[in-house]
């Protein structure tokens, strides 16, 4: 299509590789997380995993997002059909209501055993940085086209509204997932209305209530609307991963890769280190 092509190749592509580079540098010169793994392994690892997910982005999900999209011009199903206002508003309306039901789609992700299976390949990442941006499993992938095209639809997105939240969303998830150490009060008034490295890594706890919070994907008001956001966790206790999956040399990407295909097991109990989630006087958190 060449609305992909013109939007999302020449013009997203660049800036997404753009802002990637960026972080990296960003992530290296403040990092936030100590490492558990070389960069270098963590970015072969990472990148393998990624080749087909986002061979599947670019090849299956945008196009038949963007197909949906155009042909609901005719159809006119939507929110955005429903009301008369001018296009920069109904673009505002349409890239609020899809990053809505992403929050929605992340919580599914979760809460679903099936799509765990798929969505555990990114959480069990023993690191968290901006390369985790882009681990995602291909079956993953397959799964968000059939919940994303049917609220595409619902919301009367235009297919170039759909295409620019897709930047915007690429490009929000590199930064969240990023180890950039931002200076503490900046990141806390940056909170109030994007989700940051900070709050997003809570989520990638290896703490299950912690991990069951933080579910937005750019803005950070739906998981304050639904009571979802969790801010009070000391940034030097949080531990990435999935307590099950800790073992190093056992995550290769051909691992990955099958892992939600194998027998999957149970998160865990952390209760050690569940104790010393207590608030110390003086610990800084993105609540206070």
């Amino acid at each position: 299509m060449k609305l992909i092509r013109r939007v999302f190749d020449f013009k997203g592509a660049p800036i997404l590789t753009a802002v990637f580079i960026v972080l990296v540098i960003a992530e290296s010169s403040r990092q936030m997380r100590k490492r558990k793994q070389p960069r270098a392994k963590r970015l072969m690892i990472n990148s393998a995993v990624a080749i087909p997910s986002f061979s599947l982005l670019r090849f299956l999900l945008l196009p038949v997002l963007v197909k949906l999209a155009t042909k609901n011009r005719h159809w006119k199903i939507g929110a955005n059909y429903l009301y008369n206002a001018p296009q920069v508003l109904k673009g505002l309306t349409a890239f609020l209501m899809m990053d809505y039901t992403n929050y929605l789609w992340h919580i599914l992700n979760h809460k679903v055993p099936f799509l765990w299976r798929f969505h555990l390949v990114h959480h069990c990442d023993p690191d968290l940085d901006v390369t985790t941006a882009i681990r995602f499993h291909f079956g993953e992938l397959i799964s968000s086209v059939f919940f994303r095209s049917v609220f595409v639809v619902l919301t009367g997105a235009t297919a170039l509204q759909v295409l620019l939240y897709e930047i915007l969303f690429e490009i929000e998830t590199q930064f969240h997932h990023s180890n950039w150490k931002l200076p503490f009060h900046l990141e806390k008034k940056l909170s109030k209305i994007i989700v940051t490295p900070r709050m997003h890594g809570i989520h990638h706890s290896i703490i299950h209530e912690e991990a069951d919070s933080n579910y937005a994907v750019v803005f950070s008001i739906w998981d304050r609307l639904h009571h979802t956001a969790r801010l009070n966790v000391p940034q030097n206790l949080v531990v990435t991963g999935v307590p099950s999956y800790s073992n190093l040399d056992e995550l290769t990407a051909v691992y990955l890769l099958k892992l939600p295909f194998t027998k999957i097991r149970g998160w865990d109990a952390m209760n050690e280190v569940r104790d010393a989630r207590t608030l110390l006087p003086g610990t800084i958190n993105l609540a206070e």
